[in-house]
């Protein structure tokens, strides 16, 4: 089978299995987090929703100009693991005042400091990957960058796990200290590991791997991103406000790193058979099935029960969605990665503040996503009917 192929080749590349343990490693980091920042800062130093989404929002839209703008640079640099080194250790400092605040403004500093810098970070791991697999391996360069975002999931969802032991042990002191251990362990593995950069070979290789540029897609994708980005920031606050464990979430996410792999793996296959677009189409329908789940049932089972179908969706935005937007700028690794981040950043950004609108913390926030998915379908099917129609016009006659 080609899948096994496949992996027996991925194996076998040296440095694979680096650049494995090192999103490996940096998922577990992030993970340990991820689920209890927002409640940390509601329950331990006090702050509202609003104060909150602010905290959240100016940290991100920094991270944001950072990421774009090391996008347009980092092609012109020969080695790019520097970067995100050196991020490593600007967001370990703003750890330490992170878990210090004890007030708005500490904790925006913290949150600045410790989120901002990572702009230089995921990116430029997955900018490093296609350059070490196109150098490598260029015949599984888009299967590999998928298996190693399974990779980074996986070990997104152990650190929710971790993240839940450690707040029992250690309440959320232990969580941030555990965030900043994963930074740690991200900077010495980046430290032993010998980056990789194209040759002129390779360079032909990959440029038969592309995707006609669309704004229009890359629209539907940022809505897509946008509608994960209020589950990602709501979905906490909701599930604490129901039913009043915030170690629930992790839980909850945890449970998607059981699929994950598979459904990562599979999208991308279906993708390199059937085209990027329907595959992203498909896995959309995925994701609106669960808002409409969320806003209605107030059962913490139901709750559970479409994480697995919610982990679909998941695998082919953060898989297939990122490997269209590389293939798009295929001779530019660099800015290819940093733009899908930046694109995922947006609208995380426009995720924070959209459910604003609603008063309290309820499950009727998740009818704005569902609604985001839903146009971005459209706008897909859109892009592909004019895609077919063209393709039917230009071509030649019997």
């Amino acid at each position: 089978m080609r899948i096994w192929r496949d992996l027996k080749s991925f194996v076998h590349i040296q440095g694979a299995r680096t650049l494995l343990l090192t999103l490996f490693i940096y998922g577990i980091g992030t993970g340990i987090l991820a689920p209890m920042n927002a409640i940390y800062l509601q329950d331990s130093v006090g702050l509202g929703k609003e104060e909150i989404t602010s905290v959240f929002a100016i940290s991100l839209f920094l991270n944001m100009i950072i990421t774009i703008s090391v996008g347009f640079i980092s092609d012109k640099m020969k080695y790019k693991k520097r970067l995100p080194i050196i991020a490593s250790l600007l967001c370990m400092t703003g750890l330490f005042l992170y878990m210090r605040a004890d007030s708005y403004t500490s904790a925006l500093v913290g949150m600045i400091l410790a989120v901002s810098p990572s702009g230089l970070i995921f990116g430029q791991l997955f900018a490093m990957a296609r350059n070490h697999f196109t150098s490598k391996a260029p015949t599984i360069v888009e299967i590999a960058q998928i298996w190693l975002r399974a990779t980074y999931s996986i070990g997104f969802f152990s650190g929710l796990l971790l993240g839940a032991n450690l707040y029992l042990l250690a309440t959320f002191q232990g969580v941030l200290w555990g965030n900043l251990a994963g930074y740690a362990a991200l900077c010495l593995l980046l430290l032993f590991y010998q980056e990789v950069t194209t040759d002129s070979s390779a360079q032909q290789v990959r440029s038969n791997a592309t995707e006609p540029f669309s704004l229009l897609m890359l629209l539907a994708i940022l809505l897509l991103s946008c509608s994960d980005a209020i589950r990602g920031l709501h979905l906490p606050l909701v599930v604490h406000e129901l039913f009043g464990d915030p170690r629930l979430m992790s839980y909850m996410w945890s449970i998607q790193a059981v699929f994950e792999l598979l459904f990562m793996t599979a999208a991308g296959y279906w993708a390199a058979k059937y085209g990027y677009k329907p595959v992203i189409w498909l896995g959309s329908m995925f994701a609106l099935v669960t808002y409409i789940v969320y806003s209605w049932s107030d059962s913490l089972t139901m709750f559970f029960v479409v994480q697995p179908i919610y982990s679909v969706f998941v695998s082919v935005l953060y898989g297939v969605g990122m490997g269209y937007v590389q293939r798009m700028f295929v001779h530019r690794a660099g800015f290819g990665a940093s733009l899908y981040i930046f694109i995922s950043q947006t609208a995380t950004l426009i995720g924070y503040h959209l459910p604003l609108f609603i008063d309290g913390v309820t499950p009727n926030i998740f009818w704005i996503p569902a609604g985001l998915i839903t146009l971005s379908m459209i706008i897909m099917i859109y892009v592909m009917v004019s895609s077919k129609s063209t393709h039917t016009h230009h071509a030649p006659s019997a």
